[in-house]
Parts: structure tokens; C-alpha cells; sequence
């Protein structure tokens, strides 16, 4: 019962800033923007990194749960993890899982092609917890959330190649991962510096205190660098600072990790 991280996204007030430092700073290009988020009053850009995606939403509108989570958690920040499952048969189990652990369905639509599960994060905890089913079973391939197949075209790898992993941050990381661990069936172990983590085929999910003051959320994610001399110059220009081993975007810290 294959899973993968296949999208991360992020809110902010306003999308143009933001698109235009991801797409400086790390080298990536906008594949995707898809009209039909306007109906829950948002407007977004899907970009490629390597054959996985980050994706921007703002709220166009006021009331949305997109205003409603930057409200909450003090500004910009991670939104969204979601994942693509191998069979809609694994998806629908752990659709039964999370019932049975009282967690209810935020959103959910399904075709004879794609069917989107959108956990409610107020159960989930973390974040927003997605689980996806494409049909045509394209884990590199088709995403029919970013438009098909044709995401290729914008595809750029000279700068970084991949995201490697996802950090949540909880007052609570042993508790916020095995919630996450019984509603994916995917154990947790530690990862090389002891911290809890939930291994997808192609990435991670990590757990790490809350220390920084905005409460629980999606905070940080691991980029694979390929030209670090191109990405510090980038973000230079931007006027974005590099601390240590990260820089912050969208009020989310990117943590560049070698290949």
C-alpha cells in the first residue's frame, strides 16, 4: 500500500511575493494554475520540484479557511501535506481508518479519474492532511491537481532536484505522529538526529517541538540542493537571509540538504 508526498502547499496574504521568491531563489518555474480553488475563494500556482510539486494559495475573498488558517497561525506559512496513494482500494482503507479514529472529512470529490480526501486538520492535527487517488497511477507522472501531465514542460532541476521532507511542528511530536502513523499505516522510526519521523516512499514526514511561537503547524521543508553558490546569490539579491543550514519563505523554513 504504496504512499507518497506527492504536493505541499502554502498560504499567504498575497501570492505574487511569494511566487517570485520561490521561483528566484530556487530556480522553478509556475507549471499550473488552477481555476477551480476560486470556489473556496483562493487563487494558486502550482510549481514543480523535481517530479513532486509546491503549491501557493491565497484568499481572494474574506472568510475562507485559507484567511481563516493565516489568522491563525500569526502569517504565512506551510498549509497542506498531501499524498498520493497506489490504489484507490489503499486510499479508501485509510478513508475507513481514519473514520474509525473519529477524524472527520473536510472535503472530498471523486470521478471515475482522480478522487481527492481532505482530512479536517482540527482532528488531524499539524496540518491539513490530504490522501489522493489518480487513476492513471503515475506516481512521477500525472497529477490531475496540477493539470495532467503537461507540468513536465516547467520542470527545473539546476538549482534544487528534489524536496527530501516535510517537518510539523507540535507541542506534542510523539503524540501528532502516531496519529498520523495509525491514519497512513506507515510506522515511525527515528530519523539520523533522533527526531520522529514518518518515511513515505519518496520523502518523510518529520515531528519536531514547536519552539518558535506560532503554535502547530506545517513549518519547514527539506530541499535537495544541486548549485548552492546559484541559491545564495538568488536569495541574496532577494534580501532573504541564510541562517545556518535554512532561509525562510512564506513563513516556512527551507532547510537545503545536500544530494
Amino acid at each position: 500500500m504504496s504512499i507518497r508526498l506527492r504536493q505541499i502547499a502554502l498560504v499567504a496574504n498575497k501570492l505574487a511575493p511569494v511566487i517570485d521568491d520561490l521561483k528566484s531563489v530556487f530556480g522553478l518555474e509556475v507549471c499550473y494554475i488552477d481555476p477551480g480553488v476560486g470556489v473556496f475563494g483562493l487563487e494558486n500556482s502550482l510549481l514543480p520540484v523535481g517530479n513532486n510539486f509546491i503549491e501557493l494559495v491565497a484568499p481572494i475573498k474574506d472568510g475562507t479557511a485559507g484567511g481563516r488558517y493565516l489568522k491563525r497561525r500569526g502569517g504565512d506559512s506551510g498549509y497542506m501535506v498531501i499524498c498520493q496513494c497506489d490504489s484507490h482500494a489503499a486510499q479508501l482503507e485509510r478513508r475507513e481508518r481514519a473514520r474509525e479514529m473519529g477524524i472527520r472529512i473536510a472535503w472530498e470529490r471523486e470521478s471515475g479519474e482522480y478522487h481527492v480526501m481532505q482530512l479536517h486538520p482540527a482532528d488531524t492535527g499539524g496540518a491539513f492532511f490530504e490522501i489522493d487517488w489518480d487513476a492513471k497511477g503515475e506516481p512521477e507522472g500525472n497529477w490531475a491537481p496540477a493539470g495532467g501531465s503537461g507540468w513536465r514542460k516547467a520542470k527545473r532541476t539546476e538549482v534544487v532536484s528534489a524536496y527530501s521532507a516535510v517537518e510539523l511542528q507540535t507541542p506534542d511530536p510523539a503524540g501528532l505522529s502516531e496519529r498520523w502513523s495509525k491514519i497512513s499505516g506507515v510506522p515511525v522510526r527515528k530519523d539520523a538526529r533522533g527526531r520522529l519521523e514518518m518515511p513515505f516512499e519518496n520523502a518523510s514526514v518529520r515531528f519536531v517541538e514547536a519552539t518558535d511561537g506560532r503554535g502547530e503547524g506545517l513549518s519547514g521543508i527539506d530541499m535537495v540542493v544541486a548549485d548552492r553558490a546559484r541559491l545564495n546569490s538568488a536569495a541574496e539579491r532577494r534580501g532573504l537571509l541564510i541562517s545556518g543550514d535554512h532561509l525562510t519563505i512564506c513563513g516556512t523554513r527551507f532547510y537545503l540538504v545536500s544530494p
